[in-house]
């Protein structure tokens, strides 16, 4: 059966400095005629608190069930909400792709300006997931995002190399993200 792309709202979860116009997330917020990006008022300095209300009031106010875009620490944001927001979740997310998780736990000091999204939850999502995992991430080992997976109850994708899968990969629309994502929705 084919997927009505038509009936959910698509809500872009960008990570630390957004996403610039070259950045594969861009690209498919011009394909989805339904989708919109979340706006955070601090991009290089995220704060847990700050980018969980933003992502609560963009789902609260989605008119249709929402399909998660997220990546790099815009994963730890779903994650974190979904964890203080369950019912909610349950109710308004239809799915989540969640693209290059990077481990807000770990010590490196590169890690410090997003160790506030840690302890990463590891709880069940109440809603179908796919986790995009890149063998060269260095935000995140495919070791580390398969456990992710497993703890949340997600499918994971090795996506091959592409690094942390960001503008610097020239991803472009990414075809074979949407041949994914189309996937994780032929689910719902």
């Amino acid at each position: 059966m084919a997927v009505d792309f038509a009936s959910f709202d698509f809500l872009v979860v960008p990570g630390r400095e957004n996403a610039p116009a070259e950045h594969w997330q861009s690209h498919w917020l011009g394909a989805f005629a339904n989708s919109s990006r979340l706006i955070q008022a601090e991009w290089s300095r995220p704060e847990v608190g700050a980018w969980t209300h933003r992502l609560d009031a963009a789902v609260e106010a989605a008119p249709r069930r929402v399909v998660l875009i997220a990546h790099s620490v815009g994963v730890a944001t779903v994650v974190r909400w979904t964890a203080a927001q369950p019912e909610r979740a349950r109710a308004k997310v239809a799915a989540a792709l969640l693209v290059a998780p990077t481990n807000v736990d770990d010590p490196d000091p590169s890690f410090d300006l997003v160790r506030n999204f840690g302890p990463m939850p590891l709880s069940p999502l109440p809603y179908p997931a796919l986790i995009l995992s890149s063998r060269d991430d260095p935000r995140v080992t495919p070791r580390q995002a398969h456990a992710f997976a497993q703890a949340w109850g997600a499918d994971i994708a090795d996506v091959g190399e592409l690094g942390h899968i960001g503008s610097a990969a020239r991803l472009g629309l990414w075809p074979q993200g949407l041949l994914l994502l189309g996937g994780l929705l032929a689910r719902i």
